[in-house]
């Protein structure tokens, strides 16, 4: 999934949900010089206009006008923001509480200026920031919280953010289920709940998942260096450091395998040891277990360690062993030039054209260890289940997979290929998202509460996960 660019200083999932609101009256930025550039930034930004944009910052922010592509498609994303507490003001700072127009997701917000006119911007950068206390969302009911996600997803679709299907489950069972909008434009055929959706990282669950099976078999321990399952990897010195723990939690400095390269050779990248053959020889981002990033090439290594403790084929290992058992008829990662029956067309925003465009450029050959599957909300929900009810892993080996174990930039916590995250209302989820152009997804396990939540999409993020964390976040404790 790419990176917006360092103009704007987010973390990941800023946006977290779409919520039609009321709000109280919009605080007023002081008349100084910095509070008077944070409120005209925000009325160009928030205007979606790219002319009533650029004229802004032509005047006021020369250096960011080359990057007005990713800010106009920032403001497509949150919707622009609604200002709600100024916090420290002067002639030449300032800093206040912003929050996304369609979305519960608040910001900090935060301007420096040049003290002589006419007041040139020298940084402006919007980090996303936990809810304020002060800002408490009203309690819902069920009923109430599936009737808000309701009425969300009907305007999504109408709106053209949401395309895709979405259940919510309690103690298992489904109390929620819709699909929206259209699997295939060109030939008007609507998405359902059998749609099968691009899924991206969301792969890292399963693959995560296989690898805890194998060390509950006792064919290799999390401890183990990647050199014992790959002793013939180009970079000799960190294979022997680097561990599957690390790997596991993204804390081996693995990196990343999007970019150039990639570009250059995706549809030679065929099989897992192509990825292997292109990158086995770059070090390490850092030290082994000295810091977080997320690291896709990683995963890639992850399912090579499969085949190699179990003998067999990372795809066929992971239908024989995940798939078959989990209930999940509707999952695989086939070759994209093979015909997938109900699998849906990837659709990406083109900043050019102001509309959407088929994915089928940025797609990889075929699926991996590290994402890029494919897979239905059902399916989904049948591996929640089965990772709830021990059908994959025992007891011991579940919290083994899914407990967390490395903090990361964004407050939660990296268990071994899922995300630890507390909602507002203090309820422990654990799951993982996927996106890139043309997909996103959402999977939550929340145990106490009882509920999942399994939103995918074949839209650009954050279609997917904006829905998925606005019913999170009003789904009642218990």
């Amino acid at each position: 999934m790419t990176k917006l660019t360092s103009f704007l200083i987010v973390s990941v999932l800023l946006i977290f949900a779409f919520v039609p609101r009321s709000l109280p009256a919009q605080a007023t930025l002081p008349s100084t010089a910095a509070g008077a550039q944070l409120s005209a930034w925000l009325t160009a930004f928030d205007s979606h206009d790219r002319a009533t944009l650029l004229a802004y910052l032509q005047k006021n922010a020369p250096d960011r006008v080359a990057h007005i592509d990713d800010e106009l498609d920032f403001g497509r994303r949150t919707g622009g923001f609604d200002l709600r507490k100024v916090q420290d003001c002067d002639d030449t700072t300032c800093a206040a509480l912003v929050q996304e127009r369609n979305s519960d997701q608040f910001a900090q917000a935060n301007i420096e200026v040049d003290p002589a006119p006419p007041h040139l911007i020298k940084k402006l950068d919007i980090r996303a920031i936990p809810r304020p206390a002060e800002f408490p969302l009203p309690p819902f009911t069920e009923a109430a919280a599936l009737d808000a996600l309701r009425s969300r997803l009907d305007k999504g679709s109408t709106d053209g953010t949401f395309s895709g299907a979405a259940i919510v489950a309690k103690d298992g069972k489904p109390c929620f289920t819709g699909a929206y909008g259209l699997a295939d434009r060109e030939k008007k055929i609507p998405n359902t709940l059998d749609t099968k959706f691009r899924i991206g990282s969301m792969n890292k669950m399963i693959t995560a998942t296989a690898i805890v099976q194998l060390a509950q078999a006792g064919k290799l321990k999390v401890s183990d260096p990647l050199i014992k399952f790959l002793p013939d990897y180009p970079n000799q010195a960190w294979a022997s450091k680097v561990t599957i723990h690390q790997l596991l939690t993204h804390t081996g400095g693995a990196g990343d395998f999007f970019g150039p390269e990639f570009d250059k050779h995706r549809l030679e990248l065929k099989t897992l040891q192509d990825y292997v053959n292109l990158y086995g020889k770059r070090e390490p981002t850092f030290e082994p277990g000295t810091s977080w990033d997320y690291a896709n090439y990683g995963f890639i290594l992850l399912g090579i360690v499969v085949e190699k403790a179990s003998g067999q084929d990372y795809y066929e290992y992971v239908r024989e062993h995940i798939f078959k058992p989990a209930g999940m008829t509707s999952t695989d990662s086939l070759p994209e030039d093979q015909a997938v029956s109900n699998r849906s067309v990837g659709y990406m925003y083109s900043g050019d054209s102001k509309s959407f465009v088929p994915n089928n450029p940025t797609l990889p050959y075929r699926g991996t260890s590290a994402g890029g599957g494919y897979s239905t909300v059902g399916d989904l929900l049948a591996f929640a289940n089965a990772i709830e009810n021990h059908k994959l892993l025992d007891a011991e080996h579940t919290e083994l997979l899914t407990v967390g174990k490395a903090d990361t930039p964004g407050g939660r916590k990296y268990a071994y290929g899922f995300f630890n995250q507390t909602l507002p209302d203090g309820v422990f989820c654990f799951g993982h998202g996927g996106g890139a152009p043309g997909m996103n997804g959402e999977l939550a396990i929340c145990p106490a509460s009882g509920y999942t939540v399994v939103v995918l999409s074949n839209l650009d993020p954050p279609a997917a996960t904006s829905m998925a964390n606005f019913i999170e976040n009003r789904l009642p404790e218990k």
